[in-house]
């Protein structure tokens, strides 16, 4: 219950957020215009799907969650959670590179897991591809992912142009 005459913190944080969610991307030359957005698909990637791969926008790059999918199939990389996280991650590079990025771009990653008891795997490979300055990251367990995938990861990135 506010005290009258006082601010509540929490509104006041609240309220602030939007002003200072387009300060910290660049993304918003004033109030009320609408940042510049880029679709970015790696080619031969279709963009009908409801989503895009990645969307450059304020200074950012985001990339959609990438779970192991070989390459123009539908099939899961074959050998567990590890044989995912590489390929997940090879097409996070795939898609960074559409971008004109690398993942000493990515400054943001949220990595999720189908079992939590596959972290230690996927925590290997992961660390194998981000090897040095890794990016900030989260990771968490969740009810299940897109075609029995045990690993998803998005990335957020710096964006060079």
């Amino acid at each position: 219950m506010p005290v009258a005459g006082r601010r509540n913190p929490a509104i006041v944080r609240w309220a602030g957020m939007p002003v200072l969610i387009c300060a910290l991307a660049g993304a918003c030359a004033s109030a009320g215009t609408a940042p510049a957005r880029e679709v970015i698909a790696p080619p031969g990637t279709s963009t009908l799907a409801p989503y895009s791969p990645a969307v450059r926008s304020g200074g950012l790059v985001f990339l959609s969650g990438q779970i192991g999918l070989r390459p123009g199939t539908r099939e899961l990389a074959a050998g567990g959670v590890a044989a995912e996280t590489e390929q997940a991650l090879e097409n996070v590079r795939t898609v960074l590179a559409a971008a004109d990025l690398t993942p000493a771009d990515v400054v943001k990653c949220t990595v999720f897991l189908a079992d939590m008891r596959d972290y230690d795997a996927m925590n290997a490979v992961y660390a194998r591809f981000f090897d040095t300055a890794p990016p900030a990251r989260s990771a968490v367990g969740v009810n299940g992912l897109p075609l029995g995938a045990r690993v998803e990861i998005e990335c957020i990135a710096r964006d060079r142009k």
